[in-house]
């Protein structure tokens, strides 16, 4: 059983909804939202009203209004976020020697964000410079250098009002993806974006005087792909080979694409959560855990279906 509320000022609403509600969370920091549609019956609500949604005693969304259409039908389209959309706020950040935790919890105390799970993430950022950024390129910044030093993954989102930081294995949720429960699905694989066989970073290293060179390179692959090099700088404090053989570690590889069409939905899935899937895809069969880069619930009056964008297992979004 769905619930739906609408709180303006001290009144509660249960909206009369048309169609169907739609629930997209994704995997990179981006605010999760919710859309749907209902008849005006004279409901008072404005922007900035609080929107919670319920799937039976699960927690699916909480959230704000921030769009309001209206037709001639008298039909009126909500769209809400949750309080990531708050992220896209920008300001002037320094520090030194912090984890990308303690970025969170900085940024969240100064902003006033209510905060949930923090994980420890353990690995210290020596120092940066953030200038005028938005806070979820802050945030993400930290977290693509504790992923690309460290190899560790974590995911920021956003749970029943809460801004959580939770580690890849911990987002683990006990569904099976196939062919009964989706009913189609896209697949393309590809070396034309984000993979690389060669990592090449640089310090300018003002000690010496001279620039030093970390160098990662898979020759296998580049003999049956052509060199697709990577290049970047380093921050003073990041260990440069360590660095390089994390990013080869990680780019290293096709992407692959698998997009889901319309199956069976579980509320409990969301982006950044790990299912399992066993798919025969023609030229690879899957069976392991994948990654969901990108979820949109769809729930109907007597139907709830989702849409999937994964990667892992070889596969990348």
């Amino acid at each position: 059983m769905y619930e739906l509320l609408i709180q303006n000022g001290s009144t509660v609403y249960l909206p009369p909804v048309q169609e169907e509600v739609k629930v997209t969370t994704e995997r990179q920091i981006s605010p999760g939202s919710i859309e749907f549609s209902f008849v005006d019956t004279g409901i008072s609500i404005a922007e900035g009203n609080p929107v919670r949604f319920k799937d039976g005693e699960t927690g699916v969304f909480y959230g704000f209004i921030f769009k309001i259409k209206r037709d001639r039908s008298n039909i009126v389209k909500v769209t809400a976020y949750d309080q990531i959309r708050y992220l896209k706020n920008k300001d002037t950040m320094v520090y030194e020697n912090k984890t990308a935790a303690e970025v969170v919890m900085q940024i969240a105390n100064n902003f006033n964000f209510n905060l949930g799970t923090i994980a420890d993430t353990i690995w210290k950022i020596a120092s940066r410079v953030e200038d005028n950024e938005s806070l979820m390129d802050m945030i993400g910044n930290a977290l693509d250098l504790t992923l690309q030093n460290t190899g560790d993954l974590y995911i920021l989102h956003d749970d029943g009002g809460k801004l959580n930081l939770s580690f890849i294995g911990d987002m683990y949720v006990p569904i099976v993806i196939d062919a009964e429960t989706g009913q189609n699905y896209d697949y393309e694989s590809s070396i034309d974006s984000d993979t690389y066989n060669r990592i090449k970073l640089v310090f300018d290293n003002e000690k010496t005087g001279k620039r030093d060179v970390y160098i990662a390179q898979d020759s296998s692959h580049m003999n049956d792909w052509g060199i697709l090099q990577y290049f970047d700088t380093l921050q003073d404090g990041e260990n440069g080979q360590a660095k390089a053989d994390a990013l080869l570690k990680l780019y290293n590889k096709a992407t692959k694409t698998l997009t889901i069409k319309d199956a069976c939905g579980d509320s409990r899935v969301r982006g950044g959560s790990l299912v399992v899937v066993q798919l025969d895809l023609g030229d690879v069969q899957i069976k392991n855990l994948m990654l969901v880069e990108k979820c949109v619930h769809k729930y109907g009056e007597s139907k709830h279906t989702m849409d999937l964008t994964l990667s892992g297992g070889g596969f990348s979004a």
